[in-house]
């Protein structure tokens, strides 16, 4: 079937941008009752007790907000996007099954699974490695079976070829964007707002790249999200919860594979890559001082990343508001490090 999207690059740009108003849009009309629902069902957020306490009156306000995004993006790919792109299949394939499985995870918390923390880390882990890994085979396996894909452009120098070595890196940097998303989901909008952000950079990636139907996702995407700070801005009226984090940043991966310029990456979502990096280090650094001194140490008074300046006295709407400013010219040096590759 032919693509009922055009086929040139400058006309595609233009639906595609169409189409993130209509993912808006959708994402509006459907968001107040899925709002009202989740209030009906009081799957309110627990807030945790040894977080900052300017984050108590979150608790009650709905969470698996992500739900919108995800229904909004997967309902305006199948209809645009997929005749004649069937690659786009991948990106909101992982959308769908990284929005299940936080769905699942959201739920199990609200009925106090796993000692009040929802599905057991193990488990939601095994399931994300499990989704990662078929994305990334799909991702390298040849023609008609996959994509086809096994190289990366290094910045200044030029397209390698990386062989099967791509299978288990585009695996990891799946996982790890899932997971740094969902960190960075504290505040209200600094997940959507930054993940916006960075859909848009590597929407100007793949035009660039001549990856049309990839341009139509990320554009897909941004509007989605852009619908849902709609409710999310603060104060928020829904939290997107693993159900949006997980989704978010696992389709972002994907996407960026996709490109080709996935080593990019960590400078796109450069926001992401240091929230994630800051419970890393918190983690590893309190279990080697505890071993050493007897007493566990920390490096910052809180993590994740935007905990530790909420605690320096910032309040939630700087932090916000300057962690976007730190997406937008992380997204800007992503484009411009795509740009003069040879």
């Amino acid at each position: 079937m032919d693509s009922i999207m055009p086929v040139d690059p400058n006309q595609n740009m233009a639906v595609s941008l169409a189409l993130a108003g209509l993912a808006f849009v959708v994402t509006l009309i459907i968001g107040r009752p899925i709002v009202t629902f989740l209030r009906m069902r009081k799957a309110a957020k627990q807030v945790r007790i040894d977080g900052p306490e300017t984050h108590f009156v979150k608790t009650g306000t709905p969470t698996m907000g992500g739900v919108m995004v995800a229904a909004s993006v997967v309902l305006i790919t199948l209809v645009f996007n997929t005749a004649g792109r069937l690659s786009m299949l991948l990106p909101v394939g992982v959308l769908l099954a990284a929005a299940i499985l936080g769905a699942m995870d959201d739920r199990q918390s609200l009925l106090g699974g796993a000692r009040q923390g929802g599905m057991a880390a193990r488990l939601k882990m095994l399931w994300l490695t499990l989704f990662a890994l078929v994305a990334a085979i799909i991702l390298h396996a040849p023609f008609p079976y996959g994509l086809g894909l096994s190289s990366v452009y290094l910045p200044f120098i030029g397209r390698y070829d990386i062989g099967i070595l791509y299978v288990p890196i585009a695996g990891l940097a799946i996982i790890a964007m899932a997971n740094a998303v969902n960190f960075t989901d504290g505040l209200d909008t600094l997940a959507a707002g930054t993940a916006a952000i960075a859909f848009v950079a590597y929407a100007i990636i793949a035009y660039r790249q001549g990856q049309l139907g990839v341009v139509t996702f990320c554009l897909t995407m941004t509007g989605a999200l852009m619908g849902f700070l709609w409710f999310n801005a603060h104060p928020a009226q829904v939290i997107m919860g693993d159900t949006g984090s997980l989704a978010i940043g696992a389709s972002l991966a994907v996407a960026a594979f996709m490109t080709g310029q996935w080593l990019l990456l960590p400078v796109v979502g450069a926001v992401f890559v240091a929230e994630a990096l800051s419970v890393v280090l918190q983690v590893g650094y309190f279990k080697l001082t505890k071993r050493r001194y007897g007493e566990g140490r920390r490096l910052f008074k809180m993590a994740p990343l935007h905990h530790h300046f909420e605690m320096l006295g910032w309040s939630e709407t700087q932090v916000t508001m300057r962690f976007w400013m730190l997406a937008m010219m992380a997204g800007i040096i992503g484009v411009a490090m795509a740009l003069v590759q040879f």
